[in-house]
């Protein structure tokens, strides 16, 4: 089958081994990407790590960076080149690049399907609410990321064939645990937007509790970052933390490594809560355990893996970080924990396995 996939997201380099997986699978993918997107972090350049078996094409954007107004002016021309049986539309039903995709596709005579994380039953004014019901009714297909947002698709009056299915894995192959034996003292990691829905002056509140040896390590870029450093500084524990900020993403796997617990303290907002923690799934193949907040999918993606505390709560956040510091086979045993509930449920060659299922349903 002849797949065309139209997705910013794959400009990371990691995320490339779902498109190298759903390739093995018989699939002819091209998928086409920016060549560069912006947001809170700054640039992201497009990273060419896995490319094995598919086409991957950096085309023109227009309002780079306008999450809801993006859109490709040679798509068109793209589409009618590949002239593909399927067009995977890897954004919200609410967004320009969606619908311009989803119109193109319908004339070419293509099945077209969109993905989605929205996990917040959310009205939007004109236009995009227009847009968004009209990719409701004319979409062959939906990909949700987690079951709450596929219940707001529901919710919101689509009634199409619909299959639960993350949106990226890891790859078991980069994501590993490391058998190496460090001295370093106890050492805690962040790793996303430094925005505040993520919680991270919660973190550095729960560990300035922290007594004895420890070091925070934060990786990742956004808004907040000079407030974070600042806030470090007034909390006394500035030379304890240190920012290495945004990392091209083929240095994750090694980072992962540096870490005794990964934190993801994030904070629900009224338009945001978390949709999944992507980095959950790659401290679990990493051997790493964690602690998240009970914002959005994290309990659920973390499973029993690690340890939930009630969100914003810096105490508490500041109580688990001692159980895991104080307690060697615990965090062994989460270690396990998370290393076989990634394999059975978040490697990349399941989820592209699920997602050519789902291609494969479309065709009948």
């Amino acid at each position: 089958m002849r797949v065309l996939m139209l997705s910013k997201a794959c400009l990371v380099g990691i995320y490339q081994s779902k498109l190298e997986a759903i390739a093995r699978a018989g699939v002819e993918l091209l998928c086409l990407v920016p060549p560069s997107w912006r947001d809170e972090r700054g640039e992201q350049q497009l990273e060419r790590s896995h490319t094995a078996g598919y086409q991957l094409r950096a085309v023109p954007i227009r309002f780079n960076g306008s999450f809801h107004l993006h859109h490709y002016p040679s798509l068109g021309h793209e589409l009618r080149a590949f002239h593909p049986q399927i067009v995977h539309i890897d954004e919200e039903p609410y967004n320009l690049a969606t619908w311009q995709a989803l119109w193109l596709a319908r004339r070419l005579g293509a099945k077209a399907l969109f993905f989605s994380w929205q996990n917040i039953l959310r009205r939007y004014p004109p236009p995009f609410n227009w847009g968004e019901r009209w990719t409701l009714r004319n979409a062959d297909y939906a990909l949700a990321g987690t079951d709450d947002a596929a219940g707001v698709l529901r919710a919101k009056g689509y009634r199409g064939a619909l299959a639960v299915i993350p949106q990226f894995g890891a790859s078991p192959q980069l994501f590993r645990p490391t058998q190496a034996i460090s001295a370093r003292p106890f050492t805690i990691g962040f790793i996303g937007r430094l925005v505040p829905e993520k919680g991270v002056d919660s973190l550095l509140r729960a560990a300035a509790q922290l007594t004895g040896e420890w070091q925070l390590r934060i990786i990742g870029g956004g808004t907040e970052s000079a407030a974070l450093a600042r806030l470090a500084d007034a909390l006394g524990i500035g030379e304890r933390v240190t920012f290495l900020g945004q990392l091209p993403s083929p240095a994750l796997p090694a980072q992962y490594h540096q870490l005794d617990v990964l934190a993801l303290p994030s904070r629900t907002r009224g338009n945001w809560k978390e949709q999944f923690g992507r980095v959950l799934v790659e401290a679990m193949a990493s051997g790493l355990p964690i602690i998240g907040s009970d914002s959005g999918a994290i309990p659920g993606v973390v499973g029993d893996a690690g340890i939930i505390v009630p969100e914003g709560d810096s105490l508490a956040l500041a109580q688990a970080l001692r159980q895991l510091r104080d307690q060697p086979a615990l965090r062994q045993d989460l270690r396990q924990r998370g290393r076989t509930r990634f394999l059975t449920r978040f490697t990349d060659e399941g989820i592209a396995a699920a997602t050519v299922a789902a291609y494969r349903e479309m065709l009948g």
